[in-house]
């Protein structure tokens, strides 16, 4: 039948086009199911050496990527199908890179004495411009052009101030360096998010789609709800556990914040507090054992340490920062005299539904724990979630929501591995120039020699990063240049990584492009700006407690009791005094004299002049005992 006369089907100008779509969303889904099964058999085999397996993944990533992400977005353009058309020769031409990568001998060294063979050359230069091109769909253009500036500074250094001169390197030696070595794009950057990360990531889509994300929602509502400001502290609850499994503060933003953000509305909290109180718990996710996101894996690379110790390091530092985020949503739900949700679900009604989610996440936690390899654990979680989902009807999954869980981890580490693999780039280049002691060199002789200055520097840096690159690319860019200065201070090398990595977070909450903040304020319908103020001053901790970690022992492995726990209570007598001075209010609104002790405490404890920074705590305790007879004779 002549499809021009028939009314029921649709317009032939449209039709290709569907057609289209349809077919390459059934590609996206084979290859994409394809590669998640392809990384958990790796994960469990290790039978291909990694020298071989780091190119398989980001080729079969950039193909993805070429394909989910097209060039032409605009289903009705005109230049749809030329758009695909181009997709699928990029496609093509990642095969071939692909291929002569497969068949290059790393243990001949002709190539280093007599130059890479042409067609190994053009897959090289190939391969660096596809991984750039990747980049750009996925997570935009700062991360292709501060790549392309540590590429320019290899090729062309020798033109620079003397200050700044290096030797430059060939377009060959380049892309030996770069693509058919472990140093470059093939580094360990990419080696975590090829191996851990996608399997975490890989856990975490398989808890969505199995319904274990809603029961942690709901535990969290069940455990909060009930008090003042309930829906707030309930979505601080839920981001902390959810945002350390997702590996993405603005995702989690987004997904928790259309439960929470209407309920906190719905309670009284303006839209920019309803948008920062969720910005600022889901980035806190981001450091919130066991998982901590993507970098905390890549930071145990680096620095050789066990993950079971960064994990057991990072406990206190993460507790006191959501403790500064209740804090401050308890002192809004105080001033605004917002009320307690008149009722919320029995935890032990929600237990009885969903505790055997809980599963898995103690079982993760404990084999990490025990210093089992993070893969193999990724991997057991994974199966530990599809196992003790089948044990309740409610939570069984069939064969169709098990490949979409498949699917979605796939797509959700496409971003990921392709900002590892820009960020090898510059890690590569770090290392071949010799760039990082001169950015070492810089900072220590700005800073004047006082730690306090350089970490304000870095977190500068780190702000800047943070506003185009993913937070793992941030941290692993900012650990390569800033680690060797902080660690020229005398701090040990995981203090300085864990420094590092806080500070990578700060872009998410911080002012003018705070990543979370806006995503959230999207979902409130709030005003982008004004909630980026308020995700800042609620995620305080993320300033506050990289430099407590560098004046105390809040995170050193070998500090006895006594000292870790004097060092929680300097750090939280900081928090509550930032808090309380900002918010004019702990237990009833403070006078100006009160307000301005609290601030002066502030730098009392943290300069600690002449020894006598314990005075700070007990300025502290006495406005809280002030404060409480003042409230005690009011009521």
């Amino acid at each position: 039948m002549d499809i021009m006369t028939d009314k029921n089907q649709p317009d032939i100008e449209h039709l290709p086009h569907e057609r289209t779509v349809n077919l390459f969303g059934y590609l996206i889904l084979g290859i994409a199911v394809a590669l998640s099964v392809f990384q958990i058999w790796q994960g469990i085999s290790s039978t291909i050496s990694a020298t071989y397996f780091r190119p398989i993944h980001l080729c079969w990533v950039l193909i993805l990527i070429f394909l989910h992400y097209p060039l032409i977005t605009n289903r009705k353009s005109s230049f749809y199908l030329a758009g695909r058309v181009i997709d699928l020769a990029l496609c093509g031409l990642i095969v071939f890179a692909a291929y002569r990568m497969s068949i290059f001998d790393y243990n001949d060294i002709n190539h280093l004495f007599y130059g890479l063979q042409l067609p190994d050359m053009i897959a090289g230069c190939s391969l660096l411009l596809l991984l750039m091109e990747g980049c750009r769909r996925t997570v935009g253009w700062v991360m292709v052009l501060i790549a392309v500036l540590f590429l320019s500074y290899s090729a062309f250094g020798d033109l620079l101030p003397s200050g700044f001169a290096i030797k430059s390197y060939s377009l060959q030696e380049l892309i030996q360096f770069q693509i058919f070595s472990a140093n470059g794009v093939f580094g360990s950057a990419l080696g975590i998010a090829a191996t851990t990360v996608f399997i975490f990531v890989l856990f975490g889509a398989f808890l969505e789609v199995t319904g274990a994300g809603k029961f942690f929602i709901d535990l969290a509502f069940s455990i909060a709800g009930k008090y003042r400001g309930g829906p707030a502290k309930a979505a601080v609850l839920a981001s902390a556990g959810l945002g350390s499994i997702s590996g993405s503060a603005i995702a989690n933003t987004v997904t928790t914040g259309s439960i929470t953000i209407p309920m906190m509305k719905k309670l009284g909290y303006k839209p920019e507090q309803a948008a920062g109180i969720e910005a600022a718990a889901s980035t806190g996710g981001q450091i919130m054992p066991p998982i901590m996101g993507a970098g905390a894996f890549v930071m145990a690379q680096f620095t050789g340490v066990p993950y079971s110790e960064i994990m057991l390091a990072s406990i206190a530092p993460a507790i006191l920062y959501f403790f500064c985020t209740l804090l401050y949503v308890h002192l809004m739900a105080c001033k605004l005299d917002l009320k307690a949700v008149s009722r919320t679900e029995a935890v032990i009604s929600v237990m009885k539904d969903g505790a055997h989610h809980l599963i898995p996440l103690a079982l993760i936690t404990t084999l990490l724990m025990m210093a089992y390899s993070p893969l193999l654990v990724g991997v057991a979680g994974c199966a530990a979630i599809l196992v003790t989902a089948a044990l309740r009807k409610h939570s069984r999954i069939g064969l169709k929501k098990f490949i979409e869980g498949m699917k979605n981890g796939a797509l959700m580490a496409l971003p990921i591995s392709a900002a590892c693999g820009a960020a090898g780039i510059i890690v590569g280049v770090v290392g071949q120039t010799g760039i990082g002691l001169q950015f070492t060199q810089f900072v220590m002789d700005f800073s004047g020699g006082y730690m306090l200055i350089a970490l304000g520097l870095i977190s500068l840096v780190a702000l800047v990063l943070g506003m185009g690159l993913p937070v793992t690319a941030a941290y692993i860019v900012l650990a390569v240049m800033a680690v060797p200065m902080l660690s020229d201070f005398g701090l040990p090398l995981l203090t300085a990584h864990l420094i590092v990595f806080w500070l990578s977070q700060t872009s998410n909450v911080t002012p003018p492009i705070a990543l979370a903040a806006f995503a959230g304020a999207g979902v409130a319908n709030a005003n982008p700006m004004k909630s980026s103020v308020e995700a800042f001053k609620l995620a305080g901790g993320l300033f506050i407690i990289p430099i407590m970690m560098a004046y105390t022992d809040l995170v050193n492995s070998d500090a006895g009791v006594v000292d870790l726990t004097f060092s929680i209570i300097q750090t939280l007598t900081i928090i509550m005094a930032i808090a309380v001075a900002i918010e004019g209010y702990l237990l009833r609104p403070l006078t100006g004299v009160e307000r301005l002790l609290a601030f002066f405490t502030i730098p009392l404890i943290m300069l600690n002049p002449f020894g006598v920074g314990f005075l700070g705590i007990v300025i502290m305790l006495g406005l809280i005992l002030v404060q409480w007879r003042g409230q005690a004779q009011t009521s």
